[in-house]
């Protein structure tokens, strides 16, 4: 039986199914890492890193919140990020998944 699965050690390559799939249904920039190795990065329908991490993914990853900021480099600077984090049954964060808010019309608070 195929499946995926998450763990703290899966690779932006383990990665990429699930946050492409994030990515087809917000269709906003989406980010990916677990905990012990760096992530996906995805942009307009395609992998554009698979090194990838940042100042806001290593946030949610230490302090296991979610985490809601504002890009402070690079093409997104200034747009509203938020991440949040993925754990396992005990509780414990072993990734996170992350997306910048291009359109400015949804609420990425919420919750």
């Amino acid at each position: 039986m195929a499946g995926i699965c998450i763990s703290e050690d899966s690779t932006a390559k383990e990665l990429e199914p699930l946050a492409m799939a994030i990515y087809g249904v917000v269709g906003l920039p989406t980010t990916m890492r677990s905990r012990n190795q760096k992530g996906v990065r995805i942009e307009n329908n395609k992998v554009v890193d698979y090194e990838y991490t940042g100042p806001y993914l290593e946030e949610a990853l230490n302090s296991g919140n979610i985490f809601h900021g504002f890009a402070t480099r690079g093409p997104y600077k200034g747009m509203p990020v938020i991440v949040t984090p993925i754990k396992d049954p005990d509780g414990k964060t072993i990734a996170v998944l992350g997306t910048v808010n291009l359109s400015g019309y949804i609420d990425l608070k919420r919750f």
